[in-house]
């Protein structure tokens, strides 16, 4: 691996929040109870995994602020490959 092409990222202590999650199965919970449609680009219990993480995240940003709370952190391994 070339130095020029790492890139690190940080989990802090969403990866505990995030592990703890997968292990209640709430993402698959919430995906049956709701159903997923082909068209979407992140499932139901994606985005509220992704909203848990944020509300633990210790940030007091806006709501719209959501998608900049994620820049710089482990996203594929917190929430998931697509």
């Amino acid at each position: 691996m070339n130095a020029a092409t790492l890139t690190v990222e940080n989990l802090d202590h969403l990866g505990i929040v995030a592990g703890i999650v997968d292990e209640l199965g709430l993402v698959e919970y919430l995906n049956e109870q709701v159903g997923v449609d082909p068209r979407e680009t992140l499932s139901v219990g994606v985005v509220v995994k992704a909203m848990i993480l944020k509300g633990l995240g210790f940030v007091s940003a806006p709501l719209y602020l959501f998608e900049q709370f994620f820049v710089g952190k482990a996203v594929e391994h917190l929430l998931g490959q697509r």
